[in-house]
């Protein structure tokens, strides 16, 4: 998650021994992640070892989980026969610490199919992300931005503290005053802060 529980009780001034809304307040900074992740079109959490599939003419690479620490293997696939076949001496650029750059197209040839042709599938295996609040960061390792849990903080305190409003737009009882509730999705200055972590699509 994006944040502590800790974190977000000690936002909304509950004190930590009252534990009454603990698993509430735990699944709504669950979902306010994975909320984040969806908007953001990319994983946050720091991930070892983990893959992405790419066509093998591509040359630039913008894998889902980043900052990218490193780049561990390069591998193609013509057919499910032969299966996945690494390469070797693939010479790659990371810039930004989130595009991998190559150089050229990995030595492999296209197969026909009915006639036609296709490039062939291609993968790398990959370490990259944030290390997330409560985990210790590494050497070469990024923590995740304070902004950026401070964003996923206030969404979640936000939905906490109006979760009795969802869906009214409009009250107006009887010898009371008007109210009306903006009906949004993200808080604007929650929906600035995802703008700047956005992923780059090509």
């Amino acid at each position: 998650m994006l944040s502590q529980l800790s974190t977000l009780k000690a936002r909304l001034n509950i004190a930590d021994a009252d534990t009454q809304y603990d698993d509430l307040l735990t699944s709504a900074l669950a979902a306010t992640s994975a909320m984040f992740e969806k908007e953001c079109n990319r994983t946050f959490s720091r991930t070892v070892d983990t893959t992405y599939e790419f066509d093998s003419d591509d040359l630039e690479l913008v894998p889902p989980i980043y900052p990218i620490e490193s780049v561990s293997k390069f591998e193609t696939k013509e057919n499910e026969a032969d299966g996945w076949i690494e390469q070797t001496d693939v010479e790659f650029l990371i810039r930004k610490n989130c595009i991998i750059s190559l150089k050229s197209q990995l030595p492999v040839p296209t197969f026909s199919s009915g006639g036609g042709s296709a490039s062939a599938l291609a993968r790398i295996t990959y370490t990259g992300g944030y290390v997330l609040p409560g985990d210790t960061v590494g050497t070469g390792q990024a923590a995740l931005p304070s902004d950026l849990e401070q964003a996923a903080i206030e969404q979640a305190a936000s939905w906490f503290m109006n979760r009795d409003k969802l869906g009214v737009t409009r009250y107006w009882p009887k010898g009371g005053i008007y109210l009306g509730f903006l009906k949004t999705y993200l808080l604007p200055n929650v929906r600035s802060t995802l703008d700047r972590y956005q992923r780059m699509q090509f």
